[in-house]
């Protein structure tokens, strides 16, 4: 049992650091980034500051997960 539960651990920690890594690199740099994806006029500048938002926010989802997995992989491996 405990060895599935360090693959399934594993597996999640895996999927969470390529998300994160992908949410980090389309962060806005000093210029656009994913708001500047979208156009970058006047008008679409509310909604891709809304993008901008929403991906800090599953940026941080991920970054919890992966924490939270690095964790509890250190418990599982003594």
């Amino acid at each position: 049992m405990r060895d599935v539960m360090l693959y399934i651990v594993l597996i999640i920690n895996l999927v969470a650091m390529v998300a994160l890594i992908s949410g980090i690199l389309l962060h806005s740099g000093r210029g656009g980034g994913l708001s500047d994806m979208f156009g970058g006029g006047g008008a679409a500048a509310l909604g891709s500051s809304a993008a901008e938002r929403n991906l800090n926010r599953i940026t941080f989802v991920f970054a919890l997960v992966w924490i939270t997995t690095v964790i509890s992989l250190g418990f599982l491996l003594r």
